[in-house]
């Protein structure tokens, strides 16, 4: 019995072996052949730590391949909690180098299982300051930062990135996916005590390249004087434009507030924004030569045609509106010569309101420009159907209208063009680091008026410099067509136009016959004089100058500098004789030998009061037409190209109304040859 008792006893312990065993079989062969994915991934994920490796981003450069935008490899330090083992000094130790608090970085290191990043891209001195406390279990790894090396050039254009990389503005956020790159990878193996044992790490693909339009040196020039009047006007903003009219491409667009991109932090938003592209505004009286065009090319004026301004008033829709000066009559050159509201009203009405938006449309008002930059704006040109009785006489003359300043620097320069609407163009070119250069798709450009029509306004923008409200901006050895605008902004107060508040603003391009740059400059808010020709214009004059310099663009007109070289050269070179076959001189000595010279008494000129004689040297036929009209002359002119000699002589006394002779020659005679034109 006893023994029957302990086979049984013994035949329990094994059943219930056997069941334990298949039990545990059973679980083992569930969790190998059910479970082993999960538990696998499980087991990776306690083993490996991945951390990513910002790519190289690429370089931005300016039109000439000079380096705005780079990237260089700094260290960013990691910390191993395995291999630590007194974590309080270690972050007592990492503090005073990184100026992080130390219970911070020990609750970090504290509360991670593999290694930890405790600080990013640090300065070379932080890095050896760090590697000579000799830490065990603190090592470096190798990250990007970018770098911005002419501060504060051009960047509402280039942009800048937070400390993840990512492109924050400018060209930086627009081209993000393409300059930043493929991000690489690296992934460190702890064993079960947390253990640091091995890392792998995948290269990442360094960003596209991209070349600007920009120059670095116009850029530079745009920023110079901007900035520099800027602090005389004490402005809230500014923006100047410089463009190639003949394709678009924006070779500066400077901002005023600046901010530096390598420190974006330190700086309020209002200073990051691009507002050449972002900020919108009413144009004034720079608009008028879009609502001239628009009248000369449908036929309804001619640019001599007589415009009675009526002294100053004309009533619109039941609205009184006034002009800046009570002018009579005056041509329509002259209308926009001396920016008559009145007269360009009549001009607008002429046009009639729906052909008017067809041509404001044509010149890409109220709508993008496209261009390669981020948050830009399309500006404010409402339906034709919201338009009230009045509006076309407001917007006739740059008012219930909204542009850019990209906008309309890009619609003046169709004008200066012979009427072709390009894109404006930011970029020129994208590079990849292991593959073709990459050209920007860009809109096709279109005609928005004839050439005839082109011609004539580019006339009519000459005579602002020469006769009208740009005449004290006229430029040095260069002709030049541009136009003043003085706007007044809103008031928020009262939603009525402000007295004390304007944009004085001013546009135009040189040389007049082939175009070579448009500059357009904003002054938002100018204290004091406010007048575009007072604050915008002497910019617009200091910039053009030097741009024209700089890109070599030849003299079409002889400059103060030209006509004393000439004259220091002709005093220390005998002149050598003209030959006999000059027929002009000819004609000039024949006309002069029978003019009785002014004896000093205007008695044989009769009782017209007297005049002192304009030194004509070095003026076109039309310089010297206008010069004489002005004092009541009346021009003999002689021969072609510009004025060599004239009778009476410069500094003369002689009555209103008396004849003046005037030979013209080759500008050779008085210019040196100028250099050759630079395309750009």
């Amino acid at each position: 019995m006893e023994q029957r008792n302990r086979r049984f006893r013994w035949l329990v312990v094994w059943v219930l072996a056997v069941v334990w065993m298949a039990a545990v079989v059973l679980r083992l062969s569930y969790l190998q052949l059910f479970r082993y994915g999960e538990y696998l991934a499980k087991a990776e994920r306690q083993q490996e730590r991945i951390f990513e490796i910002s790519p190289m981003r690429g370089t931005i450069y300016d039109a000439k391949g000079r380096e705005l935008a780079v990237s260089l490899p700094m260290d960013s330090v990691f910390a191993d909690p395995a291999e630590i083992t007194d974590v309080d000094l270690v972050a007592d130790l990492l503090s005073r180098a990184l100026n992080l608090p130390a219970d911070d970085l020990a609750n970090r290191i504290r509360a991670a299982h593999t290694p930890v990043r405790l600080a990013r891209k640090l300065s070379p001195a932080t890095v050896q300051r760090i590697s000579d406390m000799n830490l065990r279990g603190v090592f470096f790894q190798k990250e990007n930062r970018r770098v911005y090396p002419q501060r504060d050039l051009a960047a509402a254009v280039i942009g800048y990135v937070d400390v993840d990389e990512k492109g924050i503005g400018g060209i930086e956020q627009s081209l993000d996916k393409k300059i930043r790159g493929r991000p690489g990878r690296m992934m460190v193996m702890a064993d079960g005590h947390r253990r640091w044992y091995d890392r792998v790490e995948s290269a990442a693909d360094p960003g596209d390249s991209v070349t600007l339009t920009i120059d670095e040196t116009i850029q530079y020039i745009a920023e110079k004087e901007l900035a520099q009047s800027m602090e005389k006007t004490h402005a809230k903003h500014g923006i100047v434009v410089v463009q190639n009219p003949n394709n678009g491409n924006l070779l500066a667009v400077a901002n005023w507030p600046p901010f530096d991109p390598n420190d974006p932090g330190d700086y309020p938003a209002d200073a990051r924004m691009d507002r050449a592209v972002t900020a919108t505004y009413e144009p004034g009286s720079i608009f008028k030569p879009l609502t001239m065009t628009g009248a000369i090319e449908n036929g309804v004026v001619t640019p001599n045609e007589l415009i009675d301004c009526q002294m100053g008033k004309i009533l619109v829709a039941g609205r009184v509106i006034h002009d800046w000066h009570p002018f009579g009559v005056l041509s329509v050159k002259q209308v926009l010569a001396h920016s008559s509201e009145v007269g360009t009203i009549k001009v607008a009405l002429r046009l009639g309101a729906p052909k008017f938006y067809d041509v404001i449309r044509a010149f890409g008002i109220g709508q993008p420009t496209g261009i390669d930059l981020p948050g830009e704006s399309a500006g404010l040109l409402r339906p034709l159907d919201d338009w009230s009785g009045s509006s076309i006489a407001s917007i006739a003359t740059g008012q219930e209208v909204s542009v850019t300043a990209v906008q309309i620097s890009s619609a003046i320069s169709a004008i200066a063009n012979g009427g072709v609407l390009y894109r404006p163009r930011i970029i020129r070119q994208i590079r990849a680091a292991r593959g073709p250069v990459e050209l920007p798709s860009g809109y096709p450009p279109r005609r928005v008026t004839d050439e005839r029509t082109a011609a004539e306004v580019r006339e009519m923008m000459e005579d602002v410099m020469m006769e009208g409200t740009g005449k004290s901006i006229q430029l040095d050895g260069y002709t030049s067509g541009g136009k003043t605008g003085t706007a007044e902004k809103i008031d928020p107060a009262t939603g009525r136009y402000s007295r004390t508040n304007y944009i004085a603003s001013f546009v135009g391009f040189a040389p007049i016959n082939d175009p070579a740059v448009t500059v357009l400059v904003s002054i938002d808010s100018p204290v004091g004089q406010h007048f575009g020709d007072e604050v915008a214009g002497p910019i617009y004059k200091r910039i053009m100058q030097q741009v024209l310099a700089y890109l070599d663009v030849p003299h079409d007109v002889p400059s103060p500098s030209d006509l004393e070289t000439a004259s220091n050269r002709h005093s220390k070179t005998p002149r050598p004789p003209a030959p006999p076959a000059d027929a002009s001189v000819t004609r000039f000595e024949a006309a002069i030998a029978g003019t009785k010279a002014p004896a000093g008494s205007t008695a044989e000129f009769g009782d017209a009061p007297g005049v002192t004689m304009p030194n004509l040297a070095g003026e076109t036929i039309r310089g010297v037409m206008h010069d004489c009209s002005r004092l009541g002359l009346v021009p003999s002119i002689i021969g072609d190209g510009i004025a060599i000699k004239q009778f009476p002589d410069a500094g003369s006394q002689v009555p209103r109304g008396s004849s003046v002779t005037v030979l013209l020659g080759a500008p050779g005679m008085l210019v040196p040859a100028a250099a050759r034109r630079v395309s750009n």
